[in-house]
């Protein structure tokens, strides 16, 4: 099976590289925001639709065996090996034009995340990673924070409008309190990325999607993050909360925001 999933990460990075090409050239122009707004802060562009296409099609002509499962249309194909695709994550930043957005996808192999891949066009990156070879940036093997004391801590928490303001606030709070340096960028992909290679010591979400995670799980498992179990509460069929932290702070941030890592 390594072989095979080697095979299709190869592929799957091409495809990848080639989408996101597309999504540049659909990215409007520095601005307000372009696209339709779905609920508050919630954006859909058509650059999401064609992305995902783009992807969908190609793989059923790589890999026509494999299910595949999209943001946009769900899941349209069944196979033990599943692609999850989130086309554009930071939609609310490509919709302005901004730079923090990109194209995640992920396998699974059953209910067991095997290889990811996210990249940010705007940024020039390009994050990899299979189960048991590594978590790499652009070529080079990342690995999760060395930070062990959250007062030197940096941690990002996602905004959703499907989350109640005080639980919102509650866990915001805790994260204050306990010293870290809070930060909100407006993807969840490129946050957990962002812990994977150490430039975020953690990140929190409290309704979050397979599709926003899907890329970034073998990222921080290879990388020595620790993340909170998403899959086995509810992930795989439904939005669940994610933390996902360096090791040397992620029980002090699973204490103070109550958010259990097992």
């Amino acid at each position: 099976m390594s072989a095979s999933l080697e095979c299709r990460l190869e592929a799957a990075r091409a495809v990848v590289s080639d989408a996101a090409r597309l999504a540049m050239s659909m990215r409007p122009p520095p601005g307000g925001p372009a696209g339709t707004q779905k609920s508050a802060q919630d954006w859909l562009t058509e650059a999401d639709g064609a992305v995902e296409a783009f992807i969908s099609q190609r793989m059923s002509l790589l890999f026509p065996e494999d299910g595949f499962q999209g943001e946009e249309q769900g899941q349209t194909r069944q196979g033990g090996l599943r692609w999850v695709v989130d086309p554009i994550d930071g939609t609310s930043n490509f919709a302005r034009g901004r730079n923090r957005w990109c194209v995640s996808l992920g396998l699974l192999e059953g209910d067991r995340p095997v290889a990811g891949i996210i990249q940010a066009p705007a940024l020039n990156e390009t994050y990899t990673a299979m189960i048991g070879k590594g978590a790499f940036l652009n070529g080079r093997r990342i690995h999760a924070s060395p930070v062990t004391d959250t007062r030197s801590a940096m941690i990002e928490m996602g905004w959703s409008n499907r989350v109640p303001m005080p639980v919102f606030l509650e866990k915001m709070e805790a994260v204050v309190a306990s010293g870290a340096m809070p930060r909100s960028g407006g993807s969840g992909a490129m946050a957990l990325a962002d812990v994977a290679s150490g430039r975020l010591d953690g990140y929190i979400e409290i309704v979050i999607n397979l599709w926003d995670v899907a890329g970034a799980l073998p990222l921080l498992k290879e990388a020595g993050a620790v993340v909170s179990p998403f899959l086995r509460d509810g992930g795989l069929t439904g939005p669940g909360t994610i933390l996902a932290a360096a090791p040397g702070v992620a029980e002090a941030v699973s204490a103070a925001t109550g958010i259990p890592l097992a």
